[in-house]
């Protein structure tokens, strides 16, 4: 499939009824040319006939957290032990939440598994996700457990100085709980997983699922998890200290890097993405390892930047795109990301990324 065949076939997968004359005006080209496109699709299998009825699945299921984070900042300095006079803030956060919100922006269908409450930050979560029009249909809501939520206390700076997480909801994503779900998950076109969930949860996963899995590993800590399943996982986008904690090694320069990522490749894993902040990403396949320079924007807030790497990355596989474009993508739309002050830029588009990408898309 061509870049220009990938585009077409991405808007006729989210509009069936789509007309060539409509196809035609939204890539820039003749109708005649959007024809030719569709028959070529046709003929490889991808559109299936009349309607355009297309062969293959159209949405990303994501599974993970979803947080609410209440925050509290000072008005002046830091004051142990005391009341500090300051404000509050609360936001919607989780590393899979943030992920479907980014890949919404981007324009990808996304069935959202996560785990939630029966009270108002639950509420808030569902609301939020009807609105951006992520499927939450098979998540978790119970009553026995509270809605998760990060609690932190940043200096007036901004820097954060002390942080409580309460996250315990997701042990209720069992595998009991997630296998009679294993037939949407197949469907998928891909699956993301967060290490929020429980190590056995991601083995079942990792096992049975028959889409391509990307795995987030969200911390050291939480990145143990993965190291049984390396061999399952399609791709990994860990940081330069959770590529330590799977490899095995530490990352001093650039060739204990370049080694980290041989061994995580050796491991089983099919593309890894090794984050680096500003420095950029390092990449690696089987067919290929090379270092990509991050592509700027004014850093305002680097939280969120890694789940919309991961977002970029993701929309470059749902593009049919190789490894190369998949990674332009994710810095394009982490760049993006840092030059808000959310942890969401609600600015992020398809053709924001792909202008700070210099991509057609």
């Amino acid at each position: 499939m061509t870049n220009r065949e990938a585009q077409i076939f991405q808007w006729i997968t989210e509009n069936p009824m789509i007309s060539q004359e409509e196809l035609a005006a939204k890539a820039g080209i003749a109708r005649s040319s959007a024809a030719v496109h569709i028959s070529n699709l046709m003929k490889k299998g991808y559109i299936l006939g009349k309607g355009y009825v297309t062969n293959g699945p159209s949405y990303c299921m994501v599974i993970g957290g979803a947080n609410i984070d209440i925050g509290g900042t000072p008005d002046g300095e830091l004051i142990d032990e005391d009341s500090n006079p300051g404000r509050t803030m609360q936001s919607l956060g989780g590393v899979g939440r943030n992920v479907a919100h980014n890949l919404r922006l981007l324009g990808v269908g996304v069935k959202f598994i996560t785990a939630i409450g029966d009270d108002a930050y639950a509420q808030k979560i569902i609301e939020n996700c009807t609105e951006l029009g992520i499927d939450i249909a098979d998540a978790l809501k119970t009553a026995k457990a509270d809605t998760s939520t990060y609690l932190y206390i940043s200096d007036a700076k901004g820097d954060m100085k002390l942080a409580v997480s309460d996250m315990r909801i997701y042990e209720n994503l069992t595998p009991d709980f997630i296998a009679p779900k294993m037939e949407q998950l197949n469907r998928a076109r891909m699956v993301i997983l967060d290490t929020n969930i429980p190590a056995e949860t991601i083995a079942l996963i990792c096992e049975k699922c028959k889409a391509p899995v990307f795995a987030d590993p969200v911390s050291t800590k939480k990145a143990e998890k993965l190291l049984p399943v390396l061999d399952k996982l399609y791709v990994a986008t860990p940081n330069k200290l959770e590529a330590e904690v799977l490899s095995g090694i530490s990352i001093t320069d650039r060739d204990s890097l370049e080694r980290a990522a041989d061994i995580i490749l050796e491991k089983g894993v099919k593309n890894v993405f090794i984050t680096m902040g500003k420095a950029g990403v390092y990449c690696a396949s089987d067919e290929e390892q090379f270092m990509m320079n991050g592509l700027g924007g004014e850093l305002v807030n680097a939280t969120g930047a890694g789940d919309a790497f991961m977002a970029g990355v993701s929309l470059g596989f749902m593009k049919h795109m190789g490894i190369r474009q998949m990674a332009k993508l994710g810095l394009a739309a982490a760049s993006l990301t840092i030059e808000a002050d959310q942890t969401i830029n609600p600015q992020l588009c398809i053709p924001a990324v792909a202008q700070r990408a210099k991509m057609e898309l």
